[in-house]
């Protein structure tokens, strides 16, 4: 698997060609394009105006070496080690979700309707995306995140530090949570598993055999277990008029609506992503 020309716009099409098998044209000409940039510092625009740009044995191997492990259905996040959400730089590896637009919606939504200073809790943190974004963006507030893999916590702390945010971290099970009597906050914001394990042929091979599987999957007999248990938690340790965000299975918004209707939260709202999905439900806690 080698180019047989060393100029650089040779080198993007040929292996943009190649991991067109896995990806539409324009997305893996974009990963060829971040790898070019990444490794060599040869951007769009160097290759574009440049037709005397060219790549050494050794650049060639590198790059060589690296469409080989994508065409495996390796995420290109995965293999840099690192992502972009919300602006900050994120440090992901296999024991973390790779943080998605969607979910940064939903951040950047609890950003606008914040007043500062409140005291947040992220459940399933994972790679620490929304909690670090959070406390960066929000800095009076008081974030605390919650994660039953120790891995992805550690993942978690060294993007808090990365980003010089403050974060309480703890290790604990969102199905078997062990929170103070007297800890409540105002807001209480998931992204938990809600994928069914009967969607799994639906989804990529990039997602489905290299993301965490405890991180996506619930059984289809429970498709709703973990909001059960979220919002149990919520009774218990959110304020009155504390706000609840969760991502959501798209699939089920009518469904999510009467389960916190019969949790008893209010002002209940399924909002769409910007592939017009059901993607966030909103709800706040009624008074008394």
């Amino acid at each position: 698997m080698r180019v047989s020309s060393n100029s650089a716009r040779d080198v993007r099409k040929y292996y943009a060609s190649l991991l067109s098998r896995l990806y539409d044209g324009r997305e893996a000409l974009c990963i060829i394009e971040l790898l070019l940039e990444k490794y060599f510092g040869m951007s769009r625009i160097d290759i574009a105006l440049n037709d005397r740009l060219r790549l050494n044995e050794s650049e060639l191997l590198q790059i060589n070496s690296s469409v080989k492990e994508l065409l495996t259905g390796k995420p290109i996040q995965y293999l840099l080690g690192e992502t972009e959400f919300c602006g900050l730089k994120f440090i992901v590896d296999e024991n973390v979700l790779i943080p998605r637009p969607e979910t940064a919606e939903i951040v950047e939504k609890i950003i606008d309707n914040s007043v500062g200073g409140e005291k947040i809790l992220d459940l399933g943190t994972g790679s620490g995306c929304i909690a670090v974004t959070l406390a960066k963006r929000i800095p009076e507030a008081a974030v605390t995140a919650i994660d039953i893999s120790e891995g992805a916590l550690s993942i978690a702390r060294r993007n808090a530090e990365y980003s010089d945010a403050k974060v309480d971290f703890r290790c604990d099970d969102i199905l078997n949570l062990h929170l103070g009597e007297d800890e409540q906050f105002d807001i209480i914001v998931s992204n938990p598993p809600y994928i069914c394990e009967s969607e799994q042929s639906q989804m990529h091979k990039n997602v489905k055999d290299f993301e965490p599987s405890e991180a996506l999957f619930v059984h289809d007999c429970e498709p709703f277990i973990f909001y059960r248990a979220i919002f149990e938690t919520a009774e218990r340790h959110l304020n009155e008029n504390g706000i609840i965000y969760l991502e959501i299975n798209e699939r089920f918004g009518a469904e999510m609506k009467s389960l916190a209707s019969g949790y008893g939260f209010g002002e209940i709202m399924i909002l769409k992503d910007f592939r017009e999905k059901e993607r966030c439900l909103t709800a706040k806690k009624k008074l008394g």
